[in-house]
């Protein structure tokens, strides 16, 4: 049975009335084509713990949902499927992680492929009594394709708890919540991520966990191959642009709130700042309409 921390501390990684110690969720939508790679990848996957994979179908057209259910079946790991058809992936992976049997649940992107020793590493990770939440390394899968949405570092960077969470420290290809900490904090929002208006939902949910006293880290141990597939200038730049008034949103968001505002109004005013200096019009404008996106959409 997990064990309940007071309030602002985590319970040690320990199974919970289900047994299960890790519940993977990954939420894809019309990948039918693409999805065979991945699986290939998630079946290679040993551990020692009690483990499953929790694939949430987040309102696919194609042949999505029957690619899902072929390989539930066929799958010789514990594989759960599930139907989210409410656009976002803020709400796939809230239906997710409320469905998934894990004390340690880790989210990965439907084209992530974890390395075999993932949940494994993952758990070790969680062996630290404070840690409430992290995120892995995510390396790059084809060597053809931009060196951008990765994380290559081999150096743990702890992130204290009411802390500024710097845009980049955390992937949202690769991350993992104890489920009383997503509970706290009561899930993703909705309003934002891929399928909304705005990105920047890792961000933020990991800046409640903080504001609220729950420790987290950057961890390498943990690592996914990003099979992105962005090969040409234009699709990099949209991306970067699309991120860019996602970190908007998070900036917003994190001054309109109370619990978050003391920790964000020095370092978002240097970053205006900054782009003024450094003529990052652009970006700051971006990141203008990000936040106003949020707050007024």
């Amino acid at each position: 049975m997990t064990r309940r921390a007071a309030p602002g501390r985590s319970a040690v990684a320990v199974p919970n009335e289900t047994g299960m110690d890790v519940s993977i969720v990954v939420c894809t939508k019309n990948r039918a084509a693409r999805l065979a790679g991945a699986f290939a990848h998630h079946v290679r996957l040993r551990s020692t713990r009690e483990w499953e994979i929790v694939f949430v179908n987040n309102g696919s057209t194609d042949e999505t949902a029957a690619a899902l259910a072929g390989f539930a079946r066929a799958a010789p790991i514990r594989v759960r499927v599930l139907d989210e058809p409410r656009r976002g992936v803020s709400a796939g992976r809230n239906t997710g992680w409320r469905a998934a049997a894990g004390s340690v649940i880790a989210f990965i992107d439907d084209d992530c492929y974890p390395a075999e020793d993932y949940v494994d590493e993952l758990w070790k990770c969680f062996a630290e009594p404070e840690l409430g939440y992290l995120g892995g390394r995510v390396l790059l899968y084809d060597s053809a394709d931009y060196p951008i949405t990765i994380k290559e570092s081999q150096l743990r960077e702890a992130i204290p708890p009411r802390s500024f969470i710097v845009p980049g420290v955390l992937h949202g290809a690769n991350m993992a919540f104890r489920r009383d900490v997503l509970e706290r904090v009561g899930g993703f929002d909705e309003r934002m991520g891929p399928g909304t208006a705005v990105y920047g939902e890792e961000l933020d949910i990991v800046a409640r966990a903080s504001a609220i006293g729950h420790p987290g880290a950057y961890d390498p141990r943990p690592a996914v191959y990003h099979h992105h597939g962005r090969s040409r200038a234009e699709e990099v730049r949209r991306i970067m642009e699309i991120y860019d008034v996602g970190r908007g949103a998070y900036f917003a968001k994190a001054l309109a709130d109370p619990r978050t505002r003391p920790h964000y109004l020095y370092p978002v005013a240097r970053r205006l700042a900054g782009n003024v200096v450094h003529c990052r019009f652009a970006v700051m404008g971006r990141e203008l309409y990000g936040a106003w996106k949020y707050l007024h959409g």
